[in-house]
């Protein structure tokens, strides 16, 4: 009965359309089946499965600081920052445009750490950077203090 009532209103509902518009023809759903291609915003290799890119970036002033924000952003690069040729030109444009970068990363919800003296790595929220053993860890390491192996 359900079936039949369901059937009956798609049936009037198709009429009603027909004298509203004479002419236009509803388009039937296999019209739609040879031109439809999905387009996703992920980037995705050949697999289908998306990628991350880990992308390095120069910073030899603060504009230079907008395509590796603009990546960060996009939420699928880990951005490897080189900030040696800012450092060595600038110090008070470098400290900008690591709060920039620490700014973004907050909004981002990722994780930002400097490696080495001229480096700094940002990561998207679906990535941590290792910085090490945390304390309370258990530790088997024999040469570290409080791991009971002396």
């Amino acid at each position: 009965m359900f079936i039949y009532l369901v059937h009956t209103i798609h049936y009037k509902m198709a009429s009603i359309f027909e004298k509203l518009f004479p002419g236009n023809k509803q388009p039937s759903s296999d019209e739609f089946n040879d031109d439809y291609v999905e387009i996703s915003s992920k980037p995705v290799d050949k697999t289908g499965k998306a990628k991350v890119v880990v992308r390095p970036f120069v910073i030899e002033d603060f504009a230079d600081i907008k395509p590796a924000l603009d990546a960060l952003r996009e939420g699928y690069t880990v951005a490897l920052i080189n900030i040696k040729p800012l450092k060595d030109k600038d110090l008070v444009e470098l400290k900008r445009a690591v709060s920039k970068l620490k700014k973004t990363c907050d909004t981002i919800e990722g994780d930002i750490a400097g490696f080495g003296e001229d480096w700094i790595v940002v990561c998207p929220s679906f990535a941590t950077i290792y910085r090490g053993v945390e304390e309370g860890s258990n530790n088997l390491n024999p040469n570290t203090p409080g791991s009971g192996m002396q």
